[in-house]
């Protein structure tokens, strides 16, 4: 059974992290949470409100965690997950979480990259020269890290497929899956 490594830490978006994790299992996969410690991971919820110039965050879910990033035998996974939230602009500061992305890339295996996620490969100079979607104020992030930004709900590249958000996850939701069948199915012919 393929297996995706979901990468994350407290303050991941709840939808953003949830959304993915039931999908690559409802696809036939098997999904491990990976952060920092073995401490259940705190999540966020990011909701809209008129009265804010930005988006207001409280407390979500708690998700239990499979194995520390210190631990993450990269060699088992065939894919990657990275969801967004406030997540992504710390954890890209660990040398695990670098270790572990740059593997994914190096061997063009399937990435999904959610809303902020795109900040960890970016912050790597991962992102030059692909194509991706992201949170649109991090757009300029993600162009100066030479990155082409598509504003739409389902961008894919090659092995990459990223999203704006959690309000594009059924778009997202089919081409994350695509981009993971096609590869185990590539691997295994």
């Amino acid at each position: 059974m393929p297996r995706a490594l979901l990468l994350t830490g407290d303050a991941a978006e709840e939808l953003d992290t949830m959304y993915p994790y039931y999908r690559v299992q409802e696809g036939g996969w098997d999904v491990d949470v990976s952060s920092r410690t073995m401490r259940d991971v705190q999540l966020v919820i990011h909701e809209f409100d008129p009265d804010s110039d930005a988006y207001v965050e409280k407390n979500g879910r708690k998700l239990p965690v499979d194995v520390p990033w210190a631990e993450v035998d990269v060699e088992r996974y065939d894919a990657l997950i990275i969801p967004g939230g406030r997540a992504p602009e710390w954890i890209r500061v660990d040398a695990d979480v670098r270790r572990i992305t740059e593997h994914f890339f190096a061997r063009n295996l399937p990435i999904a990259l959610i809303c902020h996620g795109a900040q960890v490969p970016a912050v790597y100079g991962l992102l030059k020269g692909r194509k991706t979607a992201c949170f649109p104020p991090i757009t300029g992030d993600m162009e100066n890290a030479g990155a082409t930004v598509i504003d739409a709900p389902d961008v894919v590249d090659g092995n990459l497929v990223s999203c704006r958000g959690w309000p594009d996850m059924p778009q997202f939701g089919r081409a994350m899956m695509e981009v993971f069948s096609k590869s185990v199915s590539s691997a295994s012919a």
